[in-house]
């Protein structure tokens, strides 16, 4: 772990006093012995608090609906496996052996997961003050950035207006796997546009994110052919 906790002090600029947390943080449920699975739990909660008293701080003038629209554009699982990726937190990652073959260092999902479950590892390690600053270092740029209230619509709704500004059918939503334990489901599902002859695939840790993931793939497509 003395790799990692270098890691994360240049990167997140935060050094841990008891390192068994980070290494719990890093674990995945497919290694032996304790994984990160509670950590999340409890850092999905921490970073859900910051971010809402955040954004209820900078936008006053935001309805409820464009306060929740703004926080899972912060917290959903696309944003933090991106930060994941941005700070290199795959290579730190312990893995059982079949998600090391199968390229789990990448996996959105595991990068998510583990995002989260290092805020909660903060938490413990230093309480909540230390914990919120972390994540504000974390998010630093992307609350710089803060959509405006016309961004924040969903994938679903804006394709939605796409394809009827247009006067096209809308489009087909469907089911195509679900993998994982009852507790930790894992959804794919299509987005079909007949019309337009195109089919998109997303996946979320619900249906309803799944669908939001696959119109996002379906928005970028039709981008590319305008």
């Amino acid at each position: 772990m003395e790799k990692a906790a270098t890691w994360l002090k240049q990167s997140l600029h935060y050094e841990f006093s008891d390192v068994r947390l980070l290494e719990k943080a890093l674990t995945h449920r497919s290694a032996t012995g304790n994984n990160n699975e509670r950590l999340e739990f409890l850092g999905d909660a921490v970073l859900q608090l910051v971010i809402s008293e955040l954004i209820f701080q900078e936008r006053a003038e935001s309805s409820e609906g464009r306060l929740s629209r703004l926080r899972s554009s912060l917290v959903k699982d696309a944003t933090l496996a991106q930060i994941g990726a941005e700070i290199g937190i795959g290579e730190h990652l312990v893995l059982g052996s079949g998600e090391k073959k199968t390229g789990g260092n990448r996996r959105a999902s595991i990068l998510a997961d583990a995002v989260e479950a290092i805020f909660g590892a903060v938490y413990l390690d230093a309480g909540f003050d230390t914990a919120r600053q972390l994540i504000l270092r974390t998010y630093r740029d992307r609350i710089e950035d803060l959509p405006a209230g016309a961004e924040l619509r969903d994938p679903k709704s804006q394709l939605q207006e796409f394809l009827q500004g247009r006067q096209l059918p809308l489009p087909d939503y469907r089911m195509e796997e679900v993998t994982g334990k009852a507790h930790k489901q894992l959804f794919e599902v299509s987005c079909t546009v007949d019309y337009l002859d195109l089919k998109t695939t997303g996946t979320g840790l619900t249906r309803r994110d799944a669908e939001q993931d696959s119109a996002a793939a379906m928005l970028a497509k039709l981008d590319e052919q305008v």
